[in-house]
C-alpha cells in the first residue's frame, strides 16, 4: 500500500504542476486589437523600425514583401563608431526572441543576452504597456504581406 501511495504521489505531482502552469493566471493574455494597433503605430510611425529592419527593393524603397524581416544596415556613421552593426535582425514574428528579451531591449535599453545594443539601434526606455503592445504587434507579423499598400 505504501508503494502504491508513493507511485500515485509521484505521478500526480507532474500533472498538478502542468495544470498550474496552464492556469489562466499564468497563461499569456491574448492581446486586444487596440494593443496590436498601438504596437503597429509605435513600430511603423514612431520608432520607424521598418527603416532598418525591412530590406529595400531595387528602387531603394522598403520591400513590402519582406516586412521587418531583417536587412543590411544602409546608413553609416560620419565618424567611425565602434561596434556599428552591419545588419538589423528579423523582427517579424520575434521567432528568435522571448518576450523577456524584447522587454529588456525596449524598457531597459539592454541588449539580448546581456550584450550591449549596437548602434545605430536606438536605446529605448519605454513604458511596459508600450513595450507589450510592440511585442503583440511583432508576434503577428509573419513573413510577407503581398499587396500591402
Amino acid at each position: 500500500m505504501k508503494l502504491a501511495s508513493q507511485l500515485i504521489f509521484v505521478t500526480l505531482i507532474p500533472i498538478a504542476m502542468a495544470a498550474a502552469a496552464l492556469s489562466p493566471e499564468s497563461a499569456p493574455r491574448p492581446a486586444s486589437a487596440q494593443e496590436i494597433s498601438r504596437g503597429k503605430y509605435l513600430v511603423e510611425e514612431v520608432a520607424k523600425c521598418t527603416e532598418c529592419h525591412t530590406p529595400r527593393d531595387k528602387n531603394n524603397q522598403l520591400d513590402r514583401d519582406r516586412w521587418l524581416q531583417g536587412a543590411p544596415i544602409w546608413i553609416q556613421p560620419v565618424i567611425r563608431t565602434p561596434d556599428w552593426a552591419d545588419s538589423a535582425p528579423t523582427l517579424a514574428g520575434l521567432a528568435n526572441y522571448s518576450d523577456e528579451q524584447v522587454d529588456r531591449v525596449l524598457e531597459k535599453g539592454e541588449g539580448v543576452e546581456g550584450k550591449p545594443i549596437q548602434p545605430p539601434m536606438h536605446i529605448y526606455h519605454l513604458h511596459h504597456d508600450d513595450a507589450a503592445s510592440i511585442i503583440a504587434y511583432l508576434r503577428l507579423v509573419h513573413g510577407a504581406f503581398p499587396g500591402r499598400p
